[in-house]
């Protein structure tokens, strides 16, 4: 044989991102922004169980629940409250479930300070349109959810060409589960199909100014981003919280 040895190949940061990713590797099973969130709203059920909350229209309204009108009169902070209450136990654990299963794939996916501006940005967009729709009185974090959902969906779609078959589908099941969800909904009285609505699409679209730290780190700039955004999301449940105590 004729020649000198082979020159090494040398490895850079472009090529290893080429790399097509199984989202679900490395997925924690115990995802601590999310568990803190179901941990929360067990906690407010149990207040509002024990305060007699449940009891009556006045007494959920009270707690914080959204009504149109009481938003309108100035007390924006309703958008915000009433995505942390919910109507009994039965409603918090579907809740909690569906939570649980979104917030690993999103918390993964975003980060914890994007995963937290996501869940409250969705929320307040499903409240927005909810109130619009319908006066209330309105409880629950399905707003939220949904827009976990949304952000999910746009997560593989924008980055399907990163994402190995198994990840994709995930994406039409949870379009698919959107879709049955929202119909179902329609169907049923007393289900809140404008927080789910527009928690969805709030989701989809907060989605698109992600950065998914799961497929790149993120540049210094978008670090300065990404707190900020935490910063927000944590200012506006803070005021939420003092605008409910001194109503």
């Amino acid at each position: 044989m004729t020649g000198g040895p082979e020159q090494a190949i040398r490895i850079t940061p472009d090529m290893l991102l080429s790399r097509r990713l199984d989202l679900e590797r490395r997925m924690s099973r115990v995802p601590p922004v999310t568990l803190g969130l179901i941990a929360v709203f067990a906690a407010i059920l149990a207040a509002e169980i024990s305060r007699g909350a449940l009891e009556s229209e006045f007494g959920i309204v009270r707690a914080g629940a959204l009504v149109r009108q009481l938003v309108l009169d100035g007390q924006w902070w309703r958008l915000v409250t009433m995505m942390f209450l919910h109507g009994g136990v039965d409603h918090l654990f579907s809740n909690a479930v569906a939570l649980y299963i979104l917030g690993m794939v999103c918390e993964h996916a975003y980060g914890r300070a994007q995963f937290t501006f996501l869940f409250v940005m969705s929320g307040i967009a499903g409240s927005a349109l909810s109130a619009w729709l319908s006066p209330g009185p309105s409880v629950g974090a399905s707003g939220a959810i949904f827009g976990l959902q949304g952000a999910a969906i746009v997560l593989m779609v924008r980055h399907r060409d990163r994402l190995i078959m198994r990840a994709r589908r995930i994406g039409v099941v949870l379009a698919a589960w959107a879709v049955f969800t929202i119909m179902q909904g329609l169907a049923t009285p007393y289900v809140d199909n404008g927080a789910h609505i527009g928690g969805f699409l709030g989701g989809m679209l907060v989605a698109r100014a992600l950065h998914p730290i799961v497929l790149a780190p993120p540049s210094d700039d978008v670090r300065a981003r990404i707190r900020r955004s935490a910063i927000i999301a944590a200012g506006i449940v803070a005021a939420a919280a003092i605008g409910w105590a001194v109503s």
